[in-house]
């Protein structure tokens, strides 16, 4: 498989995705590529509004996107991409629209297959086994929590150590550790911003500045960083159905 799966989209003060930009550019090689950009996160905004936006940067980078949301077959567009690229948004309302079009498979078997697969946040989440590592509101009945399961982990998106002051909710690791005690035999990796997950084959390594924390029940939480060998999180990479 070749996975590049991103914390998050934009850092403060910077332009869209430029944080992660030669890492895409690099990832998807020197050939021009249009993938297929799915944009069923985007709740407040137009899926076209969303292509434009991905679009503007992909072509910055020499490649190109054309949304799914135009095509008359979209179990035929997932079959036929040259590349999948997924945006962030609300999880909830992107497991449910794939779900609802039938291509939450069609899209897993495309990246079992060795189709390049592109994520930030939600587009990130949906490569784990289940969505229920999101920090997005559960707008939507999803239809079901399963996702694409191309990484036998979970990821928590934008995960973040802070507890503000004056603050008298859960933290980030505090509600990871209560998935992880509900489900003892699961591994959580909190990825934090400006950073990304990059699998070529079987190497699989992290990208970024900082290191990404790692949780699994008993254990006490494990930080990781872009010296660390993390193929051991890949010990039960699912078959292809």
């Amino acid at each position: 498989m070749r996975l590049l799966l991103l914390s998050n989209s934009t850092n403060p003060g910077e332009t869209y995705l430029s944080w992660a930009q030669e890492n895409i550019k690099d990832f998807l090689g020197k050939t021009p590529v249009n993938a297929l950009f799915i944009p069923y996160a985007a709740v407040t905004f137009s899926f076209d509004e969303y292509e434009a936006k991905v679009e503007a940067k992909f072509s910055e980078l020499g490649h190109h996107i054309t949304s799914i949301h135009h095509a008359p077959d979209p179990v035929s567009a997932v079959e036929q991409a040259q590349a999948i690229v997924v945006g962030g948004g609300n999880t909830w309302q992107l497991v449910r629209m794939m779900h609802d079009l039938g291509i939450m498979e069609p899209v897993r078997k495309k990246a079992l297959t060795g189709t390049p697969y592109i994520g930030w946040s939600a587009g990130s989440n949906i490569a784990c086994p289940t969505l229920r590592t999101t920090n997005d509101m559960p707008i939507i009945d999803p239809h079901g929590f399963d996702t694409l399961e191309l990484i036998p982990f979970q990821i928590n998106p934008h995960y973040l150590d802070v507890h503000p002051e004056g603050f008298g909710g859960e933290t980030r690791e505090m509600r990871i550790r209560e998935f992880i005690e509900i489900n003892p035999n699961a591994s959580v990796l909190g990825l934090r911003e400006a950073t990304l997950l990059k699998m070529e084959g079987n190497d699989f390594r992290l990208i970024g500045s900082k290191t990404a924390r790692l949780f699994k029940k008993g254990d006490a939480p494990k930080e990781l960083g872009e010296n660390d060998d993390l193929s051991f999180l890949l010990n039960h990479i699912p078959p292809l159905a």
